[in-house]
């Protein structure tokens, strides 16, 4: 039975999402308090650890299982040039996902993580969303339910990515409808001013046309997305009805839930933003989603290379949490009171 049956599934889990353990945050607090060294001295690294407590529901969060998809799929609107690269180059990194030669196999392999890959329909691409649907609301469906299968309930940390050539514009039409503003093409890939052009015009003639019938989230996925990125908002979704936390990546992972932030911005509450990166508009599709990126490296290649170099990240703030020993059990003096 898949995870989203219907529409109404959809609708029901983002009217119905799970809250962290507020127990084990206080508790985590409380430790964090006790442990050698001044209040708030960790920074970033403290707030992390009871983030990760909270959705994990232990005072001692951890990180030994990271789990990595990577969706793939293929796109209408890349035939409009939207992208430096032709579209056979999204089959031939899946390819080389698997073989273990891309970025993001390396990255996995450095922050311990499992890493997967689940190509959707490759040699289907979506409809050309210029002048289409990019998806029917079955392969919206199914595209949902390829998300929320890979979210393991066993998984403490959960990271998604995509690889789609043509696939940011598709992700600044999202956030176009979903969040308004303008400017949200980049150069993605690399392309050059023409490119870029041709990209920017594809975003404002799509969401021109789609924008009377975009009345949901889900209806805003299925005609302005694309497999990989229907895929992603699945995931994530499904990981917070799991209580899985999620890193999300770079512009692409962050649009895919543009639409379900925009009518419920809590959807983002068991999410950590990896790292801003070098495609213009992902620093203002941070601050929709009220996020604080860990990162900022420059980075664009997607793959969810971001995410799994923040990881580790995040397995120094649980280390922290962790193995430090506590002002009693080090024989430390702590704070004492000033005398009124």
């Amino acid at each position: 039975m898949s995870y989203f049956d219907t529409v109404a599934s959809v609708d029901h889990a983002l009217a119905s999402l799970p809250s962290p353990d507020g127990a084990a945050t206080a508790a985590a607090a409380a430790r964090q308090a006790a442990l050698t060294k001044p209040d708030g001295s960790l920074g970033r690294l403290e707030e992390i650890a009871l983030f990760m407590a909270g959705w994990q529901g232990r005072e001692r969060p951890r990180a030994d299982r990271i789990d990595i998809t990577v969706f793939a799929g293929n796109h209408g609107v890349a035939a409009r040039g939207v992208s430096a690269y032709p579209v056979e180059v999204t089959a031939q990194m899946v390819a080389n996902f698997r073989a273990g030669g891309a970025a993001i196999n390396a990255l996995a392999g450095a922050c311990g993580a499992n890493l997967s890959v689940v190509a959707l329909d490759l040699d289907r691409p979506t409809g050309d969303i210029c002048v289409e649907p990019a998806m029917s609301e079955a392969e919206c469906l199914a595209a949902l339910n390829a998300g929320a299968e890979v979210v393991s309930p066993e998984a403490d940390l959960l990271i998604v990515g995509e690889m789609g050539i043509g696939n940011t514009t598709p992700a600044a039409a999202l956030c176009l409808q979903s969040l308004g503003g303008a400017d949200w093409a980049g150069r993605g890939t690399g392309i050059d001013a023409d490119g870029l052009s041709r990209k920017a015009q594809a975003v404002e003639q799509a969401v021109a046309l789609h924008a009377p019938a975009c009345v949901s989230p889900f209806e805003t996925l299925r005609r302005l997305g694309g497999r990989e990125i229907a895929a992603m908002a699945g995931a994530i979704l499904a990981a917070r009805m799991r209580r899985v936390p999620v890193l999300l990546d770079g512009f692409i992972c962050c649009a895919a839930i543009a639409p379900f932030a925009a009518a419920v911005p809590a959807i983002t509450d068991h999410c950590l933003a990896a790292h801003c990166s070098n495609e213009a508009a992902h620093a203002r599709l941070l601050n929709h989603l009220r996020l604080r990126p860990l990162l900022s490296l420059d980075m664009r290649l997607g793959e969810a290379s971001g995410a799994a170099v923040a990881a580790q990240i995040l397995r120094s703030a649980l280390a922290a949490h962790n193995a430090m020993a506590t002002f009693a059990e080090a024989a430390v003096a702590g704070i004492v009171a000033e005398a009124p």
